[in-house]
């Protein structure tokens, strides 16, 4: 995104300390962030991750740490979105679960919590935040399921280099269990030594022709 946002530190934008200094540019940014990503539609690659769901049943789990919501309108349902939705909004304040919010707000505006009357702000984690446990449970616990399961089972990382928690700790919780492991990412990863099979690619492109050989 460019124009007025190459002025800002990402800070700015993103982080509890510029959403108190000025929640009115934080609101600014993400509505056009939001703007941007209702243009764009899913790709083969959201495509293929569906269909491989549809066949495993839950014995599939899509952790992702993309925020545009493509996987959920693409079809995917077992989905852990672990930096959050940009099309979500919660509470700063109260308790109030994260609630779908497509809305653009317009310059200026601050949208207020309908419970308590707070600042609402973006359903997002932002830098100095941790990712919700919940989601870290959800995914350890499956992990942790398919491991001890008895069949055959595979890890994936796609479109990020696998070298960040918590996908840098189940790809070596899978290889130990005897599962499978890939890396499909455009570029190489500091830890693919790790990943029992590496593909350098988008993962638009490379995902679909993974699917048709499964």
């Amino acid at each position: 995104m460019s124009g007025l946002w190459e002025d800002q530190p990402v800070e700015a934008v993103a982080s509890p300390e510029g959403f108190r200094k000025d929640p009115a540019l934080v609101w600014r940014f993400y509505s056009e962030r939001r703007k941007a990503a209702a243009a764009v539609h899913p790709n083969p690659g959201h495509e293929a991750l569906v269909a491989w769901e549809r066949h495993l049943g839950d014995r599939f789990l899509l952790a992702t740490q993309n925020v545009d919501g493509l996987h959920t309108r693409a079809g995917s349902q077992r989905v852990v979105e672990m930096h959050g939705n940009l099309f979500k909004t919660r509470c700063s304040r109260c308790e109030r679960p994260p609630f779908e919010d497509a809305t653009v707000y317009p310059a200026g505006a601050v949208p207020a919590c309908d419970a308590c009357g707070k600042q609402l702000r973006p359903h997002i984690v932002w830098f100095g935040e941790y990712l919700d446990p919940a989601d870290i449970q959800r995914i350890e616990d499956f992990s942790l399921r398919v491991a001890t399961s008895g069949g055959r089972f595979v890890f994936l990382a796609a479109g990020t280099s696998g070298a960040v928690y918590p996908a840098a700790g189940i790809v070596d919780q899978v290889r130990k269990a005897g599962g499978k492991t890939w890396l499909v990412n455009l570029d190489p990863a500091e830890n693919s030594n790790r990943f029992e099979h590496r593909i350098v690619g988008k993962s638009g492109e490379v995902l679909p022709t993974l699917a048709k050989l499964a």
